[in-house]
């Protein structure tokens, strides 16, 4: 199970990289060229989902991921349209860091139905966006206002309010194409409070970025715009 692997990765100190594909931004005429430079990378996992994504053509892609890569592929949803059971799991997120019901619990119960007739691994992921300096997609479609970067302590509780809930996992998210990444900081004080592995991602944008989240306490830093926006980002 893919919740095995990161568990098992974290006990051996073991960093993990996903890329995040957008299906709004990809066809599946994209995926040869995607597939092939994301093999040249150290990617470990693949996630695929969007904040406004409204699932079409999201079976063909990951279909076309599979024939071509072998790691992991987990749905990343912004909403209950977004499952495939093409996937090999599903990031069962909450929002941690709003008070939306919708994203809090709501999706989440409109999605049973859809995950029952399914074979994903559903892994539960508490959710927490933290500023990142500008509005992000994240923000503008869940209607919530991300976490303060001044008030680390209550980051930190947050998380480990999800820990305590039964989330396997946590991610600090500062959103796609976030001025700003999380604060290394706050990754410190997270991953120091929580024992489930901590994810990062949103505004990464170079290999020294990925590396510090590394240092700071993240067990699997996720990338999207940036090898979005080049493909040779890992050469």
């Amino acid at each position: 199970m893919v919740i095995d692997q990161i568990l098992s990765s974290r006990k051996k100190s073991e960093k993990l990289l996903a890329i995040l594909i957008d299906p709004d931004k990809v066809t599946v005429e994209d995926i040869p060229v995607l597939a092939s430079k994301i093999k040249q990378s150290p990617a470990t996992h693949i996630f695929v989902g969007g904040s406004s994504f409204d699932g079409h053509h999201l079976d063909e892609i990951i279909i076309a991921l599979k024939e071509k890569i072998t790691l992991p592929i987990l749905l990343f949803p912004g909403n209950p349209s977004q499952i495939s059971s093409e996937a090999d799991g599903i990031l069962f997120l909450q929002l941690l860091s709003g008070r939306n019901p919708d994203y809090l619990i709501e999706h989440q119960i409109e999605a049973v139905p859809v995950l029952e007739q399914t074979q994903l691994e559903i892994i539960s992921t508490g959710y927490l966006l933290i500023e990142s300096g500008s509005e992000t997609a994240v923000e503008r479609v869940s209607k919530t206002k991300p976490l303060a970067i001044d008030n680390i302590p209550y980051i930190a509780q947050t998380a480990k309010a999800g820990e305590f809930i039964g989330n396997q996992l946590i991610y600090l998210e500062a959103g796609s194409g976030a001025q700003n990444a999380v604060p290394l900081n706050i990754i410190t004080s997270v991953s120091k409070r929580i024992f489930v592995p901590l994810l990062v991602g949103g505004g990464i944008r170079s290999k020294k970025q990925i590396d510090d989240a590394y240092n700071a306490g993240a067990d699997l830093v996720v990338i999207g715009t940036a090898f979005e926006n080049d493909l040779n980002f890992f050469d």
